[in-house]
């Protein structure tokens, strides 16, 4: 019982440890994906965004 009782606590505080490491590890997994997204979506959009963001420049100076 004695062994158990000196144990319990190191492996207690050796699984806090571990645990918080994979947090941040799956919070830099997840920072990786939605970058991947962000990429791929501007690449895929960023001539149709550009000239959007154009035409409402020209029509707001225009109006003024």
């Amino acid at each position: 019982m004695n062994i158990f009782a000196a144990t319990y606590p190191k492996l207690r505080e050796r699984r806090r440890y571990l645990s918080r490491g994979q947090t941040m590890t799956e919070y830099a997994l997840i920072m990786a994906a939605i970058a991947v997204v962000v990429f791929v979506t501007y690449n895929t959009m960023g001539n149709d965004i550009n000239s959007v963001v154009n035409g409402i420049n020209v029509d707001l100076s225009s109006a003024s």
